[in-house]
């Protein structure tokens, strides 16, 4: 999330003194004595995730290899799947889960308020961008979602921003993800109420743009025709392509979203020894890595490049428009208002 300028020396200044404070020992839930996180990782570790399938299995022979004495156990769904399990189990004060990772920003900072996290500082946190880091420690980005705009190829000129899509030369014929059940397409509109307001849902209604639901319809209706350009999740883009699909990239004139998924230990934990050395191999070179390569999405590790020979995090931050503790703050308070511009504006 995006830092004002001010505040952002300080704030590695202050996530410097957490890391040297939580690398030395963390409370144990119960309040029994203190656990040195110098202990071996071991037991049972549960991470409620929207990451892939594919992105986890392929993250298993790693965490096997750093980690061999802990079981990790995947909850696997998306975004919105995982935060309705989670709100269950925390209503019935029984959350199974030690650590969180999903795409959802929002969620992380609320959970925050709430006092829901450990708050930790990896090592290897340190190297990320500090836009991406939370000042208290409770949370930092482990990859990075972008939504881009994409078009199909030889289907005449691409659009070149965001905004031209209610601006008349799109007609019906743009596809969008629905931000009542999609987690990223609720990010994308947060940014573009925050800029247009009300107004610029409607505009997409006037202007006919198909309400796709996810993103993996939205790719679907670009691929087959029935529109000739959508917003859509870079990685989802950049693995089609690599199939064969005639879906082009545009980086949007108005600046690209970039999603931030963090990860978060959550303060109930039973096991923070292993928690933590998770979120360390996560953050990790190798497992930064393996996000890339085989997400296709951006690593938080600023020495690494972006999936598909884009370019690494840096680039992609100059390509996108800049969080703000009030845009986060905007999405956590009205974000309910926001999605009920959006049902009004397409119920006409």
């Amino acid at each position: 999330m995006r830092i004002p300028l001010p505040l952002r020396g300080l704030g590695f200044a202050l996530v410097t003194l957490v890391l040297v404070a939580c690398r030395i020992e963390s409370a144990a839930p119960s309040g029994g004595a203190a656990v040195s996180q110098a202990a071996t990782p071991s037991g049972e570790v549960w991470v409620y995730t929207s990451m892939y399938r594919h992105v986890l299995d392929a993250l298993e022979p790693l965490l096997k290899e750093r980690l061999p004495g802990v079981q990790v156990h995947w909850y696997q769904a998306g975004s919105e799947k995982v935060s309705s399990r989670l709100e269950a189990e925390r209503a019935a004060g029984a959350v199974r889960a030690d650590v969180l990772m999903t795409s959802d920003p929002f969620l992380y900072e609320r959970l925050a308020r709430d006092g829901a996290f450990l708050r930790y500082a990896s090592v290897n946190a340190l190297r990320i961008p500090r836009t991406l880091l939370d000042l208290e420690a409770r949370y930092a980005a482990v990859r990075l979602s972008t939504m881009v705009l994409v078009h199909r190829a030889g289907a005449g000129e691409a659009p070149k921003s965001f905004a031209a899509l209610v601006d008349g030369s799109w007609k019906g014929r743009v596809a969008i993800g629905d931000p009542l059940t999609s987690g990223t397409a609720f990010t994308w509109a947060v940014f573009m109420h925050a800029r247009q307001g009300d107004a610029y849902f409607a505009g997409l209604r006037e202007r006919g743009a198909v309400v796709a639901g996810g993103n993996a319809a939205v790719l679907q209706k670009v691929e087959s025709g029935e529109v000739d350009a959508g917003v859509l999740l870079l990685e989802n883009a950049l693995a089609a392509r690599a199939k064969g699909s005639p879906v082009e990239v545009v980086w949007p004139d108005d600046g690209a979203v970039v999603i931030p998924g963090p990860v978060g230990l959550f303060a109930t934990t039973r096991n923070p020894v292993a928690a933590k050395a998770l979120v360390d191999v996560l953050l990790s070179p190798e497992g930064q890595r393996i996000i890339v390569e085989k997400g296709d999405m951006h690593a938080v590790d600023p020495r690494l490049g972006g999936p598909r020979g884009e370019p690494g995090v840096e680039g992609l931050l100059g390509r996108a428009r800049a969080w703000s503790p009030a845009l986060l703050d905007q999405g956590l308070r009205h974000g309910g208002d926001i999605k009920e511009a959006f049902s009004r504006a397409f119920a006409r």
